[in-house]
C-alpha cells in the first residue's frame, strides 16, 4: 500500500494535520494523481544537487502532462483547469529554484510519515501535544486579528491627519485675507465677526489636533503591547517549534503569518512616522499657545523609532539552520572543510528593501565557547537578501557555499584539551546587517542555534546526540555552555523524541510496546516511566552494563542498518525489532511451530536476528535464534532473500526452512514476497561444470543445529562445500536457492 493510500484512511483529526502543509507551493491534486511515483523518487537527494532536482522537476511536468493527455479523454473539464494551472504554476515557480521543490516534497513526504507514526501510537507525545496547544491557536488568531484592527486604525488616522490639513489650510488663507486688510477695514463689525470665526476655528484646530495625537499616541500603544506580549510569544514560540522539528518533530510552521504580522506592524509604524512628520510640517505653518504638537510630538516620534529597532531586530531570523547537504536529516552537525547550507529571513518584507540588504556570515563572534579549537568560514560570507529566490516572495538569502575550517592553534595544540569530548563542544554561526530606511539606519544581528563542529563523519553519531539533548532540554538560543553541566531530560519526553528519529529517518516511529522496551534498557525495569528524569551520561557517555557501548551508539547503529539494509521491511511494520528475548519468548511459546519474529541484537552493534519456536516429540516448546546479521552479511544478500532461502538441518536431517509464519500468524511469503529480489521461476539453474574449469564453490544460508543446542551455528561459519556435497544439496534443495547463494555470497565482517 502505498503512503498516500494509507494516508487518507486516517482519521479526520489527522487528516486536518495534512490539509494544512499542502498548498500552491504543492498541491494536494499532484499529490494525490502522481502518488506513486512521487513516492518512489528521491527527492530528499535531490534538495541538495540541483542536477538532479532539475531532472526530477522536468520529470514532475512531463508526468504532469501525462495526467492532462488521460483527463482531456476523460473530457473532465475541472481537472483539465486544474491540472493546467498548476502545471503553468509549477513551471513558474520553481523553473529557477528546482531545488526548492524537491525541498517542499521531501518535507511534506517526511511530515506524513511522522503523522502515520503519530496515529498509530496510542496517544500523543508531551512534546507533541505541547506544539499544537489549543491555547497557542487561538493566540495566533488574536494577533492576527489584533494586527488587522491596528492596521485600520493607522489608515483612519490619515484621514483625520489629511482633515486636520485641509483645517489649518483654510485657517490660514481666512487669516491671511483679514491680515491683508487696512487697518481702517479691520475695525468694521463683519471682520470682528470673521475674526470670532476663526478663533473658533483655532479651537477647533486645537481639539484635532490633540485628537490626532491622542488617537495616534493609541495605535502606538496598542503596537507596543501586541509586540511586547502575545507577538514576541509568537516568535519565541515558532523558534521553540524550529528546534523541535530540527530534531525530528512536527514541521514548523507559521513563519508567513508572523511575517505578514511584522510587516503590516512596520508598516503602521512608518505611516504613523509619516503623521508625525505632517504634524511637524503642519507646526512650521501654525503655533500658538497651548500648541501640543511641539510637546507630544518628540516623544510620540522616538517611541514610534524604537518601536521600529525593535521590530526590526526581532525579524531578522534564521528561517533555516545550518546543515550539510551530504546529511539533510542531521542538521547543526557540521564538518570541517565541507560545505553547508542556511537561510536567513526578514520578516519586514518591504520592497523598497529587495537587494538593499547585505548580509555577512561569522563563526563564534564575540562569544566565548568551551572549546580550544577556532574556526573561520570560507566560500561566499557576503550576499544580498532578496525576494526573487524564495518560492513564496520573502525577503532573505540563502548560504550555499560555506566551509567551516579549523584555525592552526598558536601553541601548536589541536583538538580539546579541557573537560569536554569534541562532539560536546558547541559554537555559534552569527550574521549581522545594517537596514538603511527613511532616514533610519538599523544594525542587526542574529545568530543559528548552536553546532557541533566535528572533523571525521564518525564522530557524527555523537554529535547528533548532542544535538537532541540540547534541543530537548532548552530553549536558549545561545548557551554554548550547555554541557558544562546538562541537565537530565524526562524519559516519557526523551522516547517521543527517540520515535521521531525513526519516523523522520527511517519512514516510521516506535509504537508504545518498542518504547516500553527502550526504557527497559535505559532505567531497568520500572512499574512507570513517566516522571523518571535521564543523564546525558547514561543516554550518550555510559556503556550499557555488560557491553562495551553506550546505548546511543547502540540505537544509532540500528538506525543505520534499517535505513540501508531493511527499510522496506521497517516500513512495512514486519520487524518488531525491539523486543528482549524474554518477552520474544512469551510472545512465541504459545504460537503455531514455525512462527517467528525479527529483533535487533542487543549485545551487536547494527544486528538483526530472528527467532523461531518449534515442537519437540514430547511436546515441549524450544525457540531458536540465528546468530545475528550485520552489515557486512546483508550487503551481500537482501534480508527478505534470506528469510526466504533459510535452511536448517537437524540431527543429519534433509535441510528445511523452519521459518513459516511471521509473528502472530502472517504466512512468510505474504508478508515478505514482494521484497524478494528474484522469483523462482526466474532462476536459471546452474551448470554442472562451474566455470573455467573450477569445481563450483558456494555459501548458502543453511544451519545445523545439534540435538544439545538450541541455536543454529552462524551460516558464515559453512566452509566452501565439496562437489559430493554439493551434489547431495542438489537433490534436496531447489535451483533457486542455490542459484541466489552462487550470486550472493557472504561476507564476513
Amino acid at each position: 500500500m502505498s503512503q498516500w493510500s494509507q494516508v487518507q484512511q486516517l482519521e479526520i483529526k489527522f487528516l486536518e494535520q495534512v490539509d494544512q502543509f499542502y498548498d500552491d507551493n504543492f498541491p494536494m491534486e499532484i499529490r494525490h494523481l502522481l502518488a506513486q511515483w512521487i513516492e518512489s523518487q528521491d527527492w530528499e537527494a535531490a534538495s541538495n544537487n540541483e542536477a538532479m532536482a532539475t531532472i526530477l522537476l522536468q520529470n514532475l511536468l512531463i508526468q504532469v502532462d501525462e495526467q492532462l493527455d488521460r483527463v482531456s479523454q476523460e473530457k473532465n473539464l475541472l481537472l483539465i483547469h486544474n491540472l493546467k494551472r498548476i502545471r503553468k504554476l509549477l513551471q513558474g515557480k520553481y523553473h529557477g529554484n528546482p531545488m526548492h521543490i524537491a525541498v517542499i516534497i521531501s518535507n511534506c513526504l517526511r511530515e506524513e510519515r511522522r503523522i502515520l507514526a503519530a496515529a498509530s501510537m496510542p496517544v500523543q507525545g508531551p512534546l507533541e501535544k505541547s506544539l499544537q496547544n489549543s491555547v497557542v491557536s487561538e493566540r495566533q488568531r488574536n494577533v492576527e486579528h489584533k494586527v488587522s484592527a491596528i492596521k485600520n486604525s493607522a489608515q483612519m488616522t490619515d484621514q483625520d491627519v489629511k482633515y486636520l490639513e485641509d483645517l489649518q489650510e483654510e485657517f490660514d488663507f481666512r487669516y491671511k485675507t483679514i491680515q491683508s486688510l487696512e487697518q481702517s477695514d479691520k475695525n468694521s463689525a463683519l471682520i470682528k465677526q470673521e475674526m470670532l470665526a476663526l478663533q473658533a476655528m483655532l479651537n477647533t484646530l486645537d481639539y484635532k489636533r490633540k485628537e490626532v495625537l491622542s488617537k495616534i499616541g493609541r495605535v502606538i500603544h496598542e503596537i507596543d503591547m501586541l509586540m511586547s506580549n502575545m507577538l514576541t510569544e509568537e516568535l519565541l514560540d515558532w523558534k521553540r517549534r524550529q528546534q523541535i522539528a530540527c530534531i525530528g518533530g512536527p514541521l514548523h510552521g507559521g513563519l508567513d503569518q508572523l511575517q505578514n504580522c511584522f510587516t503590516l506592524l512596520a508598516e503602521s509604524l512608518f505611516q504613523v512616522r509619516r503623521q508625525l512628520e505632517k504634524l511637524d510640517e503642519l507646526l512650521t505653518r501654525l503655533t500658538y499657545d497651548g500648541d501640543p504638537i511641539p510637546v507630544q510630538r518628540p516623544q510620540l516620534l522616538e517611541k514610534v523609532n524604537f518601536l521600529l529597532y525593535n521590530l526590526f531586530r526581532n525579524s531578522f531570523v534564521v528561517e533555516r539552520q545550518p546543515c550539510m547537504p551530504t546529511h539533510p536529516q542531521r542538521p547543526m552537525v557540521l564538518k570541517t572543510l565541507i560545505q553547508f547550507t542556511v537561510k536567513l529571513r526578514l520578516l519586514i518584507k518591504l520592497p523598497e528593501l529587495n537587494y538593499q540588504i547585505r548580509v555577512k556570515a561569522t563563526i563564534d563572534k564575540n562569544v566565548s565557547t568551551v572549546s580550544n579549537r577556532r574556526f573561520v568560514l570560507c566560500g561566499t560570507h557576503v550576499k544580498a537578501m532578496n525576494m526573487d529566490e524564495s518560492a513564496n516572495g520573502s525577503l532573505s538569502v540563502e548560504f550555499r557555499h560555506l566551509q567551516p575550517k579549523e584555525m592552526k592553534s598558536s601553541a601548536g595544540s589541536k583538538g580539546n584539551e579541557g573537560p569536554h569530548m569534541v562532539t560536546e563542544e558547541l559554537h555559534s554561526i552569527s550574521f549581522e546587517t545594517q537596514v538603511c530606511l527613511y532616514g533610519l539606519t538599523i544594525n542587526l544581528e542574529t545568530s543559528s542555534l548552536p553546532v557541533v563542529m566535528i572533523s571525521n563523519v564518525s564522530q557524527l553519531p555523537n554529535a547528533w546526540a548532542s544535538i537532541i539533548w540540547y534541543n530537548l532540554s532548552t530553549n536558549d538560543p545561545q548557551n554554548l555552555s550547555f554541557f558544562n553541566n546538562p541537565p537530565a531530560a524526562t524519559l516519557s519526553q526523551l522516547l517521543e523524541v527517540l520515535s521521531w528519529q525513526f519516523s523522520s529517518y527511517v519512514g516510521r516511529g516506535l509504537n508504545s510496546e518498542q518504547l516500553n522496551m527502550l526504557a527497559e534498557k535505559l532505567m531497568g525495569q520500572q512499574v512507570s516511566y513517566n516522571d523518571y528524569q535521564l543523564s546525558w551520561a547514561k543516554f550518550c557517555k555510559e556503556h550499557l552494563p555488560g557491553k562495551s557501548f553506550t546505548f546511543w551508539v547502540w540505537l544509532e547503529a540500528i538506525l543505520d542498518l534499517i535505513k540501508k539494509h531493511i527499510l522496506p521491511l521497517w516500513i512495512d511494520g514486519y520487524v518488531m525489532g525491539f523486543v528482549s528475548k524474554e518477552k520474544e519468548r512469551i510472545l512465541l511459546k504459545d504460537k503455531t511451530p514455525g512462527t517467528f519474529l525479527l529483533r535487533f541484537s542487543e549485545s551487536n552493534l547494527g544486528g538483526i536476528t530472528f527467532t523461531w519456536v518449534d515442537q519437540l516429540e514430547n511436546g515441549d516448546v524450544t525457540f531458536h535464534s540465528v546468530e545475528p546479521y550485520n552489515k557486512g552479511r546483508l550487503s551481500a544478500l537482501p534480508f527478505a532473500d534470506i528469510l526466504r532461502d533459510y535452511k536448517v538441518i537437524m540431527a543429519d536431517n534433509v535441510p528445511e526452512n523452519p521459518l513459516k509464519y511471521l509473528y502472530p500468524d502472517i504466512p512468510k511469503d505474504k508478508a515478505f514476497g514482494k521484497h524478494y529480489s528474484c522469483q523462482p521461476n526466474e532462476v536459471s539453474k546452474p551448470s554442472d561444470g562451474g566455470g573455467k574449469g573450477y569445481v563450483p564453490s558456494v555459501f548458502i544460508p543453511v544451519s545445523k543445529i545439534l540435538n544439545d543446542s538450541t541455536d543454529p551455528h552462524s551460516p558464515s561459519d559453512l566452509l566452501p562445500m565439496s562437489p559430493s556435497v554439493y551434489a547431495v544439496l542438489r537433490e534436496h534443495l531447489s535451483p533457486t536457492v542455490i542459484e541466489t547463494a552462487l550470486s550472493s555470497p557472504y561476507s564476513t565482517d
